[in-house]
């Protein structure tokens, strides 16, 4: 039986589409971000654009799991809907996502813990071409040896919905959560980092009443950002750029920026 397999929907766009060719790329973003030693998150924000502008950014927190890379089974991987509307979290019917890279299983066991929940729903339509989960594919396979997905996209839900299937996937060490999320879109250069610098710090101190004129992501962030304070996660800014910075006009930018979540006590 042929696995029913989410095929790359943005490959040769928004990263390379040649497997060399993209492990090269996703490599060299890493050893470029060179972290100092830390805490290993338990859960953690990056952006979701094209590499060449976000990508240097989603590697300097993605660089931090190196520790614990052997430990992490399962992703649970939060982003939201660009093309397809959805009310609640979707979960797709699919095997597995797959990318230049190769294919990581959907964890199905963990998918059907959520069964009972009414705001989670199964629909592929929200996951087709959505890129908000697939650019953070390459830099899990890059750096995990072996891990399953639950990928959820998510429409409109409140935080506190968000919270709870996030709260229902927390597991232990072997669990990372993942939140996809740019920040503010299309502004000038300076107006975007006034307003990205007052969303960092709001994120750090656990506002969970972002906008989506702050955070694309701003509906899974702010789910994190509930069940974070709940678990006692200390928030780190780990990069606050945007595309001025890395490859674009100054003109009008994308936010980006970088965030870990780590449990108290946790070294590795």
């Amino acid at each position: 039986m042929t696995p029913n397999v989410r095929l790359p929907a943005v490959a040769g766009m928004f990263y390379p589409g040649q497997p060399q060719q993209l492990a090269d790329e996703v490599d060299a973003l890493l050893r470029a971000a060179a972290p100092t030693p830390s805490a290993v998150p338990k859960a953690l924000v990056a952006p979701h654009a094209g590499y060449i502008y976000s990508g240097p950014v989603a590697a300097s927190v993605y660089a931090l799991l190196r520790p614990a890379a052997g430990r992490i089974r399962r992703v649970v991987l939060l982003g939201p809907t660009h093309h397809v509307g959805v009310r609640g979290l979707a979960l797709p019917s699919v095997d597995a996502f797959a990318t230049p890279l190769g294919r990581v299983e959907i964890d199905r066991a963990a998918a059907d813990s959520l069964r009972d929940l009414p705001q989670v729903v199964v629909a592929d339509p929200p996951h087709a071409q959505e890129h908000s989960l697939e650019v953070q594919l390459p830099f899990l396979q890059a750096l995990l040896p072996d891990f399953r997905l639950l990928p959820l996209a998510v429409g409109q839900a409140s935080a506190e919905a968000v919270a709870e299937v996030i709260d229902r996937l927390w597991g232990g060490p072997e669990t990372l959560i993942v939140v996809s999320s740019d920040l503010s879109h299309y502004l000038p250069y300076a107006a975007a980092r006034e307003i990205d610098g007052d969303t960092a710090g709001r994120v750090l101190a656990g506002d969970a009443t972002i906008g989506h004129d702050e955070a694309c992501g701003a509906t899974p962030l702010n789910g994190l950002l509930l069940a974070a304070r709940r678990h006692g996660l200390q928030g780190r800014l780990v990069d606050l750029r945007n595309s001025g910075d890395t490859a674009g006009s100054r003109d009008r930018v994308v936010g980006y920026g970088a965030f870990a979540f780590t449990e108290p006590g946790d070294a590795h």
